[in-house]
């Protein structure tokens, strides 16, 4: 049985659980009143909101030990209700017999003096019920479809598989719209190519690790074209060098470095580019695509 220092210790540790907790949400709740600007306010608040959700939480799970604790002391006196018939064979007292350790309950009681009176080939079978566990799961199961009818095929508050895949279809085809509007390959752009050394230098950092495998170190070209000389296959000014970087060429391996580099970047490595023409480096690739002029005019084409 429980004894009178067991029941002080939890008042005690109880008392103190929730003077702890009123005394963390009194000075969560003055601080996010000292707060001068509603920033800081609405954090202290949060802060508060956070404290005191913890400290319910935390007196939740010690209430809950408390209580377990409670019929672990009185096992013995709950074997004895156990012990009654009429309320072992109840729900709650299959429950309790759970909580003392017979699985009854789930498993169900067989019969081996029982015979079902069936007899195939010399076969015969116990008179015995299914085990409990599985009737549950199977009501569980009955339950779950009747739900699952009436929320998907009778109120159709929920989307079936077709549905949901033309709504997710159609919010796809909306973002892949709003991107377009905000970044069209077609739409003309005016930058001017860099000529500051610390530019220079960012787009040479950017070219070697990530453009020199197709275009060689010096840009003499290697699978990609070389870049050193006047040709051009889709245009050598910086704006067509930028769009050329950003959206790639994906019918000639060239990849589109959006999403990977920044604007920032792809204009530092394009003017990088413009700023290695006539450089005429040793084993330079054969030009390909047209002649540009310095005003990024086509002069002639291969």
């Amino acid at each position: 049985m429980l004894t009178r220092r067991w029941y002080l210790g939890t008042l005690l540790a109880l008392s103190s659980l929730f003077t702890g907790s009123a005394a963390v949400a009194q000075e969560a709740t003055a601080a996010a009143a000292e707060a001068a600007n509603p920033a800081a306010e609405s954090g202290a608040s949060l802060g508060a909101m956070l404290w005191l959700m913890g400290g319910l939480t935390a007196l939740i799970i010690f209430v809950l030990l408390m209580l377990f604790a409670l019929l672990w002391q009185m096992r013995p006196l709950l074997q004895k209700v156990y012990e009654i018939e009429t309320i072992r064979e109840s729900w709650y007292g299959r429950a309790l017999g759970l909580f003392l350790g017979d699985t009854v309950g789930l498993t169900g009681t067989y019969k081996e003096d029982v015979m079902a009176g069936h007899d195939y080939d010399g076969i015969t079978e116990y008179d015995n019920d299914l085990p409990p566990w599985w009737k549950y799961g199977f009501y569980v199961t009955i339950v779950f479809g009747i739900a699952y009818f009436v929320h998907y095929h009778v109120s159709e508050t929920g989307q079936l598989s077709d549905a949901e895949y033309q709504h997710e279809m159609a919010e796809a085809a909306m973002l892949a719209a709003k991107m377009g509007a905000n970044d069209d390959p077609n739409k003309p752009t005016d930058y001017k190519t860099l000529t500051a050394a610390a530019d220079i230098e960012a787009g040479k950092a950017v070219f070697a690790q990530n453009c020199a495998a197709c275009h060689g170190q010096a840009g003499e070209g290697k699978v990609g074209p070389n870049l050193t000389d006047e040709y051009w296959l889709h245009g050598g000014e910086v704006n067509k060098v930028y769009k050329t970087v950003k959206y790639g060429v994906t019918t000639k391996g060239m990849v589109a470095w959006k999403g990977k580099l920044s604007s920032k970047q792809m204009l530092q490595v394009s003017s990088y580019i413009l700023s290695i023409q006539g450089t005429n480096p040793a084993n330079a690739k054969a030009p390909q695509g047209e002649k540009e002029a310095a005003s990024g005019k086509p002069v002639a084409k291969l």
